[in-house]
């Protein structure tokens, strides 16, 4: 599978606009229309080619949309999409992060976590068909809904559960919380609280491989990142900017959108000119792919040649999977304004479901290993709990800790002790 093959048009006609059809031929692109049951689901992944600057200088080229790849026929195990150990593991990585995420919202609604807490329910193709292809050395930056991107890019599940319980054994002993997951260790870069923040910094990352490889000639590293958004962001400045120099620079990053078809509470449709936010791509030279989010083994042949260009020095990749988150926006969020048939018909399109279905009917596993798998996860997550529950909290002198380079005269007394241990220092404010 390769992104090669679109055929450029000679020019003629001014450069058309390609529209996306539901099965009964209803333009998906006029906002009136809300109730698609999947903007992509129904048509071929598609791929356009990006126009050299020869081509943009003559009257207008038409570029065809070529497909991505073509579904492949289960004749025989040389035409899986993938081995017994990459399926496994796939599975266990979906169902860890459902699992985490179902433990999350108990432990929310019981008061062990404080702040917005958003859930990746539903999403989970999106995150394993990515990062589980990853090396060690990548980068990943997420968002807000980042618990599972750390996972996937194996952050401890205890480390992230005592994160979002505030401990000191979190990944950020405790000061980052539920929105700022962050791991050196495991080149988890962060999640960003606002929208569009860790693209800059995801494209910063990957600039500083390309330096690594090109200026500083270190020939092995060709270390990729992966930055996570969803399609509101796709409207911000940020996005578009940081497009715009990773193509200039060829830099090794994947812009991963993921199009979970709603900004809180603000249909995708209604909130941009043009829905089908990968055709953003080839407008700043890189490729635009969309995908179905919904299906992990579409997500990964995706991810597979993304990443693949971005370590061979082809460049940036901007990839849309259309995915549907399965709770609110956040645990804070009733989740009124979506129509429930809507809902109800993603639900059915589960992709933990249809990955389990796959790996059975292709014989590369069955129902005792999954359930073997289930069950090593449901202790995980529990062991996760107790362990969060059972760690201490952050002194008080982690307060002034990697926030000034030198806190003298500021958070540190005559006497050399920390002033936030002064029993004073917090008096007329909140306890902490």
């Amino acid at each position: 599978m390769a992104f090669a093959g679109a055929k450029i048009i000679q020019p003629s006609l001014p450069l058309i606009h390609t529209t996306t059809r539901s099965p009964d031929n209803t333009l998906l692109s006029d906002p009136s229309f809300l109730s698609s049951p999947f903007l992509g689901s129904t048509r071929t992944l598609r791929l356009t080619q990006s126009i050299s600057p020869a081509q943009r200088r003559s009257a207008s080229p038409v570029v065809a949309v070529s497909d991505v790849f073509k579904e492949k026929k289960l004749k025989s195990n040389t035409n899986l999409l993938l081995t017994k150990e990459e399926g496994l593991q796939v599975y266990e990585d979906m169902i860890l992060g459902r699992a985490f995420e179902d433990m999350c919202a108990q432990m929310y609604y019981r008061g062990k976590m404080f702040g917005f807490v958003h859930l990746y329910n539903g999403q989970e193709a999106v995150s394993s068909g990515f990062i589980k292809l990853l090396k060690k050395e990548d980068s990943v930056v997420s968002t807000y809904r980042d618990h599972v991107h750390a996972l996937s890019k194996g952050v401890p599940a205890r480390a992230v559960m005592s994160e979002l319980f505030g401990k000191k054994t979190g990944c950020c002993r405790g000061q980052g919380g539920s929105m700022h997951m962050f791991s050196a260790e495991h080149n988890v870069l962060g999640g960003f609280a606002f929208i569009g923040e860790g693209i800059p910094v995801a494209t910063g990352a990957a600039f500083a491989s390309k330096y690594r490889r090109e200026v500083l000639k270190e020939a092995d590293c060709d270390h990729v990142t992966l930055a996570f958004f969803g399609d509101g962001t796709c409207n911000n400045g940020q996005f578009f900017e940081c497009l715009n120099m990773a193509a200039l620079w060829k830099l090794p990053i994947i812009f991963v959108v993921e199009n979970n078809l709603w900004a809180i509470g603000m249909s995708h449709l209604r909130s941009t000119s043009d829905p089908e936010i990968w055709k953003k791509g080839p407008a700043f030279g890189m490729p635009g792919v969309h995908v179905d989010g919904m299906d992990v083994l579409k997500v990964r042949e995706v991810a597979k040649e993304a990443i693949g260009r971005a370590r061979r020095g082809e460049g940036p990749t901007l990839v849309e999977c259309e995915t549907y988150r399965f709770r609110g926006h956040s645990l804070a969020d009733p989740d009124e304004l979506r129509d429930p048939a809507e809902k109800a018909r993603y639900a059915a399109r589960d992709p933990i479901t249809a990955l389990k279905k796959y790996l059975i009917e292709s014989k590369l596993a069955n129902e005792a290993e999954l359930k073997a798998i289930e069950k090593k996860i449901d202790e995980v997550v529990e062991d996760a709990v107790e362990f969060a529950d059972e760690s201490p909290a952050p002194s008080r002198s982690q307060l002034l800790e990697n926030v000034f380079a030198d806190p003298r005269g500021f958070g540190i007394g005559p006497d050399g002790s920390y002033r936030c241990e002064d029993p004073k220092f917090t008096q007329g404010t909140a306890q902490v």
